[in-house]
């Protein structure tokens, strides 16, 4: 039988990759397909991902069933939705299989866990190991390929609405119900972007405006009654990195205090709004002057007309490119301009290098001392930061080139294993940090958890 080049080229790691092709179903009229023998056709969308990372001499392959009815979900339909997965399993190769594209998704999609182990595995191995590469076949031993399991929070998912803008490209709304146990599931509204699907760049609690379909939230999305579903807006912080870095505020929090007592508003400048949930938060939360810069003009559209953003004279919005901006307000020099915080939330727009904040121009020498010169000398700058998979070198050079434009240092790790925050002061730090120390830190509480307890020096 003829085989095309590009499988035929699959015996091989090639770094980055990526191959996507239609196979028979193996898991037909078998009790183990998870995807049932009605809708999702004879066949199968099988794609194969290399790593961009060097491969060991014996490759290891792994494959994942997509979870039924998020097949056209951006993590598991794009490549660089694979990447992420491929990169978070430390394997050479990645399989998903799962319907085809072309298959449609039910509105609203129930997010179901398959046993362990799956039963599907036996069907499906034959063709897993057809797909290893030959030097897994090391000494003539038969490879393990195992089935890995998609593992997240959501009970439900319903798609909401897809948006594009001119820089980000497409980016999805989505109402999700998140099993939250021990406590009870909580509805909350999320956006994500294409280029980076497995990143939640805003996610917000939705409160339901009807007491009478209160006691049954989770039939509000089967119900379509999106209309009495609002999100709070200026609330707590649902994500915790947002929670670590507003915690980064205590750092200062005895300057905070005097600048309230004197009746001037604190400011803050946050260099990424997404779906605005920080900057609301720091808004109405802490009562700070917030100014947010964000790229895309649609991403703001969606954050007013989804997410509760309201500007108003204590919170301003503007389009452009953040960094720029910090450049530029360092350029005008206006003493009477300057933050107490400025708070980068920013990845990197390259989806091929995996997950990565802040983006590398950030951690330029040259960048790090604009945003010093536009903080007062009791500021901080506070850096949400994803370091890339292979990044131990990437973080300790950020954190050499901070040492040296600012006094001193500090870092939360957030404990999810991607994000840490750091925060770094103009000036050094002379008070201890106790918890009953001054009114506003009463109130960064509230929106900061036990993440004032895990500030450390560095």
């Amino acid at each position: 039988m003829a085989v095309s080049p590009e499988l035929e080229g699959l015996r091989c790691i090639a770094p980055s990759r990526f191959v996507s092709f239609s196979f028979p179903s193996p898991l037909l009229r078998d009790a183990s397909n998870p995807y049932g023998d009605g809708g999702a056709g004879e066949f199968l969308r099988v794609a194969v991902l290399d790593s961009p990372l060097p491969a060991p001499p014996v490759p290891r392959t792994a494959a994942m069933l997509v979870p039924a009815g998020r097949h056209t979900d951006w993590i598991f339909s794009t490549r660089a939705g694979h990447l992420h997965l491929l990169l978070s399993s430390q394997f050479s190769r990645l399989i998903l299989v799962g319907p085809e594209l072309s298959v449609p998704s039910p509105r609203v999609i129930s997010c179901v866990a398959r046993p362990d182990p799956d039963p599907a595995h036996a069907r499906l191995l034959p063709l897993l190991l057809a797909l290893c590469p030959i030097a897994a076949f090391r000494d003539n031993v038969i490879p393990d390929v195992p089935l890995l399991s998609f593992q997240d929070d959501l009970l439900r998912l319903a798609h909401v609405k897809v948006v594009a803008g001119p820089v980000v490209g497409e980016m999805v709304v989505e109402d999700v119900a998140v099993d939250c146990a021990p406590g009870p599931a909580e509805l909350r509204r999320r956006l994500r972007f294409k280029r980076m699907p497995c990143l939640v760049q805003t996610q917000v609690r939705l409160a339901c405006q009807s007491p009478a379909a209160a006691a049954s939230l989770l039939d509000a999305l089967e119900e379509g009654s999106g209309s009495l579903l609002q999100p709070q807006a200026g609330g707590s912080l649902v994500q915790p990195y947002l929670q670590a870095m507003v915690a980064g505020l205590a750092v200062i929090a005895p300057s905070i205090d005097e600048s309230f007592q004197s009746g001037v508003r604190p400011r803050c400048l946050c260099a990424g709004v997404g779906g605005g949930s920080l900057p609301m938060s720091i808004r109405v939360g802490l009562q700070f002057n917030v100014v947010g810069i964000e790229a895309d003009n649609a991403v703001l559209d969606v954050a007013r007309d989804y997410f509760g953003l309201v500007e108003d004279e204590f919170l301003s919005v503007h389009v452009g490119d953040a960094i720029q901006m910090i450049q530029d307000l360092a350029r005008q020099g206006k003493p009477d301009a300057k933050f107490s915080a400025v708070m980068v939330d920013l990845d990197s727009s390259d989806s091929m290098c995996g997950v990565i904040a802040p983006p590398l121009e950030v951690t330029h020498e040259s960048i790090l001392l604009a945003a010093r010169t536009i903080l007062h000398r009791h500021g901080v700058l506070i850096l949400n930061v994803i370091p890339p998979p292979s990044g131990g070198s990437f973080y300790k050079s950020l954190i050499d080139v901070l040492h040296q434009v600012f006094s001193e240092l500090y870092e939360i790790d957030v404990g999810n294993g991607e994000n840490f925050v750091l925060i770094a002061a103009v000036s050094p730090i002379e008070t201890t940090l106790t918890g009953n120390s001054g009114s506003f830190l009463t109130e960064l509480r509230k929106l900061a958890g036990d993440f004032l307890e895990h500030i450390r020096k560095i």
